[in-house]
């Protein structure tokens, strides 16, 4: 089943069980999916690679919102985000822990020789290409500088 098919039936459930905070977080991917699908064109489906950037990115507006309303001391706004975070990140693959992501880069380095900040360019491509969807940019650009530092 698609995303957008499972978005849909998650959408149905919400409604039936009055769950607010869920509806909205799903009616933001669903309309997110829509405007991914006609910036491509006459496709009648994304991707799952698609799919998953475009949760990934939903994901992080809500957690940066949530960052920004917690330190303007706005909890009761900041909560909702989390929230409704929580509630797309069902939908994305198994995140790595930072340990498992250190050991993939680790394996990364010495697989392909790479040492110093120089290379670090090269050594994101390649990692996030292979950890796209388990693991977030940031995580990724946070080890990668400690290992090669």
């Amino acid at each position: 089943m698609s995303l957008q098919n499972t978005i849909n039936e998650e959408i149905k459930n919400a409604m039936r069980a009055k769950d607010t905070l869920s509806l909205e977080a799903l009616r933001a991917v669903k309309s997110a999916i829509l405007m991914a699908l006609t910036e491509t064109g006459s496709k009648d489906e994304l991707s799952s690679e698609e799919e998953i950037k475009l949760l990934q990115r939903l994901v992080k507006q809500r957690k940066d919102s949530a960052a920004i309303y917690v330190q303007q001391g706005r909890q009761d706004l900041a909560e909702p985000e989390l929230l409704q975070s929580a509630v797309i990140e069902k939908f994305l693959p198994k995140q790595l822990t930072e340990a498992e992501v250190e050991v993939a880069v680790a394996q990364i380095i010495s697989e392909n020789g790479f040492s110093g900040m120089a290379s670090m360019g090269q050594l994101m491509g390649i990692a996030s290409k292979q950890l796209g969807g388990s693991a977030d940019g940031k995580t990724i650009s946070t080890i990668v500088k400690k290992l090669l530092a």
